[in-house]
This record gives C-alpha cells, structure tokens and sequence, in this order.
C-alpha cells in the first residue's frame, strides 16, 4: 500500500495538524482580544468551533508526531473513519464559523452607525482570516483521509 502524503501518521498530516492548531488559536485569540466578541451569535460560534478544533487538532498532531517517531503509520480503518468523520464535520464547520464571522463584520463596516469601534473590526477580520486558514488546512487533511479510506 502507497503511503499518501498528508495522510494520517505522516510528517506531512503531522505539519497540517500543527497548522490548524496555530490557526486555530490565532483565530480563538484576535477574536478573544475585543472583549464585545459576545455582542453577535456568529462570533460567539466562532469561539466555540475554534475551541473544538483545537483541541482536536493538537490530539491528532500528537498521534501524528508519535507515527512519526516510532516509524508506524496509523492504518485501522475503524479510527482512520472516525478521524475521516471528524475531520468532514469540523471542517463544514469551521467554514460555515469563518463565513459567518466575514460577513458580520463587513457588515458591521459598512453599516451606517455605531456598531463597532474599528480597531475591534480589524481584529475580527484578522480572526476570520485564520479561520479561514484553519479550514484550508482541515480540508487538506481530511481530503487525503479520505483518499487512504478505500485502500484499506
């Protein structure tokens, strides 16, 4: 069996996982910063899809890490599809998060009136930025999960 760069237990899923953890808490952290986050539901969900990416992000970058040094990938198709799930959920939504999150504050911009001072708009642009980010790359993970699934 090939070994699919990116794929679970490899030093490339290894970076991705790490990737998405950084992101992840970079988002959690621009957006914790303005502390009026919990004014408007699409930050509030922002706050909690980053509080579970990370979370998961970090555990599977650790597995990964120790795939890695022990020289054994991981290839159980039961945990390779529970990982494969998870990642297909938490990516739908960290994007439905980072969507949601843009377009609030382009509206709260654009919006005639004082709905928000505009040092708190660029540090929400900023955290729907790495949203966005930590999507790319949970996509990127789970589209090579998904691609190793079959071969076993």
């Amino acid at each position: 069996m090939d070994e699919v760069p990116g794929s679970v237990g490899t030093s490339a899923s290894f970076s991705l996982r790490l990737g998405q953890a950084i992101f992840s808490s970079a988002s959690l952290l621009f957006m914790s910063l303005g502390v009026e986050f919990y004014s408007y539901t699409a930050f509030c969900y922002l706050v909690t899809i980053m509080g579970l990416v990370i979370p998961w992000s970090f555990t599977l970058a650790m597995v990964d890490g120790y795939s890695v040094l022990v020289k054994c990938p991981l290839r159980q198709p039961g945990i390779l599809l529970i990982i494969v799930v998870g990642d297909w959920v938490l990516s739908i939504l960290t994007l439905a998060a980072a969507c949601s999150t843009a377009s609030v504050v382009d509206v709260l911009l654009h919006a005639n009136g004082p709905y928000g001072p505009p040092k708190f708009c660029s540090r929400y642009k900023i955290s729907a930025a790495m949203a966005f980010m930590s999507w790319f790359l949970s996509l990127a993970s789970s589209l090579f999960n998904l691609w190793l699934l079959p071969s076993l």
